[in-house]
């Protein structure tokens, strides 16, 4: 697979989200498929992993330490610390410096490394200074404990402002052709500073990689049973944008997945989608983007049909919504 810059590190064009194979939509899958999806990824080309803390209450970062472990050096490793307790086994936004230095030596016990290359502040936590959670991170650094250091979900003020105690390397935030938010001034701040700009839910939380989850079928652990656009109207009216949507993906000849990755690797050098996958067979399909080559007609079909205005819905509730901090569009005002 193609590889783009990551900081210090040259990672697959397209990375592998872990959190799919431990939460959030539904049942993870039985240990032996989640394994075959990770060891299968590395066979694939990916050599950048996507975990985090909360992830399953570290089901994930277990998972990911003891079956990729064996493997360390050949990929590049990436946990989230900022939104759970300091023993990271209960859910809660805490960005305290105290909080986040325990969670790294929870999080390396987890993976089983001596380092994580890439640490993200899940969550910017608004009753601590970014400038005080950054320079935690910082220590972690100078400690040896991790390589670089990111952000979740923030916006181009705040990712400037952490920027200035100590270099960032990543910004994660939500970016697909149905969540257009990072336009506003994330990716531009990105190219600006230098910071690589990591997609997460690049392909609609799975509404536009071909057929569209059938809402009334969710699990009660399913986090899309309390999105306003997989809910009511709003899913009614979204579902009209993906006939469209799919033929638009059979003229590019690919598949609707491939479009929403390739879409993504062709707004900019800078950005790295990284998207999550339960079945090995969506894992190469998701793999196989990377050489998907895109015309200008196509990239202007695919953003005429799916946009904000087309888009029906939030991407969160108004209290979750208020818990990050990222730009609204025009149409979020």
């Amino acid at each position: 697979m193609q590889t783009r810059k990551l900081g210090p590190f040259d990672v697959s064009a397209i990375g592998l989200g872990c959190m799919s194979l431990s939460r959030a939509y539904g049942s993870p899958p039985p240990r032996a498929q989640a394994e075959e999806v990770l060891l299968g990824a590395l066979d694939a080309g990916y050599t950048f992993f996507d975990t985090a803390v909360v992830y399953g209450l570290g089901h994930n970062e277990t998972l990911v330490g003891e079956v990729l472990g064996p493997h360390r050096k050949r990929f590049t490793l990436a946990s989230k610390c900022g939104l759970t307790d300091a023993t990271g086994t209960q859910r809660g936004i805490d960005g305290r410096p105290e909080t986040i230095k325990a969670l790294c030596d929870v999080s390396l016990r987890r993976l089983q490394t001596d380092v994580i290359d890439l640490y993200y502040l899940h969550r910017y936590d608004k009753r601590v200074p970014i400038e005080e959670s950054v320079g935690a991170l910082a220590d972690l650094v100078q400690a040896g404990k991790i390589r670089a250091i990111g952000l979740s979900e923030v916006s181009a003020e705040t990712l400037r402002r952490a920027h200035a105690v100590h270099p960032i390397t990543a910004l994660q935030t939500e970016y697909s052709p149905w969540t257009r938010n990072p336009e506003v001034a994330v990716l531009d701040a990105c190219r600006e500073l230098g910071v690589a700009f990591v997609a997460f839910s690049p392909v609609a939380r799975g509404f536009l990689a071909g057929g569209a989850p059938d809402p009334s079928q969710f699990e009660d652990a399913d986090i899309r049973k309390a999105m306003p656009r997989f809910q009511g109207e709003a899913y009614q009216a979204n579902l009209k944008l993906l006939d469209a949507f799919k033929a638009i993906a059979a003229e590019a000849g690919c598949t609707p997945a491939q479009l929403c990755l390739a879409w993504l690797l062709q707004k900019a050098e800078h950005i790295i989608p990284i998207p999550g996958t339960a079945r090995p067979d969506h894992m190469r399909e998701d793999a196989a983007a990377a050489g998907v080559v895109l015309s200008p007609e196509i990239v202007a079909k695919v953003e005429a049909t799916v946009n904000a205005d087309t888009v029906a819905g939030p991407r969160y509730s108004a209290a979750l919504q208020a818990s990050i901090d990222t730009e609204k569009l025009p149409t979020e005002a």
